[in-house]
């Protein structure tokens, strides 16, 4: 068995639940698979997580966490609207594990306080960006607007991450291969409300 020093499990464990849900899914994880991966205990894992689902909550709340640090840097510096969505891209590129299960209400324990802070403290972060474009559009229609870019965004990182986006030859089309462009260009067509600061 591997001596793991208290906190240090933990984050193995994350890692490497995280590696599963990126290769193969989230059906794919499993306790006792890990803890045997890792050469610990069939129930050291669970001192931690406690299940499955305490795992991907764990999961989603690092992620949701993670999301919402990079919002706020970018509020912070006053970025443009479209670079919330293009960070959103990114981050789901960088972090395919933690994005597969953010979203994912039905593996998640949605009574997990700290899942809700996460999730409401990134949402917050997006939220923010109706404000930004709201004096020029309104609130309805930056909020239409908000809704329609993180919708674009969302549907641009599954695309990514599912191998369709390079399937359908996208970057060939566009003649752009790098995805934050790609995100930019498609925020673009979104008009004003896209580029807005």
């Amino acid at each position: 068995m591997n001596d793991y020093h208290h906190g240090d499990l933990r984050r193995a464990v994350l890692d490497r639940a995280l590696e599963i849900v990126a290769d193969q899914g989230a059906s794919a994880l499993s306790l006792r698979a890990i803890a045997t991966d890792l050469g610990v205990s069939h129930t050291a894992p669970r001192h931690h997580f406690g299940s499955n689902t305490g795992l991907l909550t764990a999961i989603a709340v690092e992620g949701f966490g993670m999301l919402r640090d990079r919002l706020v840097e970018l509020r912070l510096a006053q970025a443009p609207f479209i670079e919330l969505g293009v960070a959103y891209v990114e981050f789901a590129a960088a972090h395919p594990g933690h994005f597969a299960v953010m979203f994912q209400p039905t593996l998640l324990d949605g009574d997990d306080p700290a899942l809700a802070e996460a999730s409401d403290g990134a949402f917050a972060e997006l939220r923010a960006g109706v404000e930004a474009i709201a004096p020029a559009a309104g609130v309805a229609e930056a909020a239409a607007a908000v809704t329609a870019a993180w919708s674009l965004m969302h549907g641009l990182a599954a695309l990514d991450l599912t191998g369709n986006l390079e399937r359908s030859r996208i970057r060939e089309m566009l003649g752009v291969t790098d995805l934050a462009e790609i995100a930019r260009r498609a925020g673009g067509l979104l008009g004003g409300s896209s580029g807005a600061s």
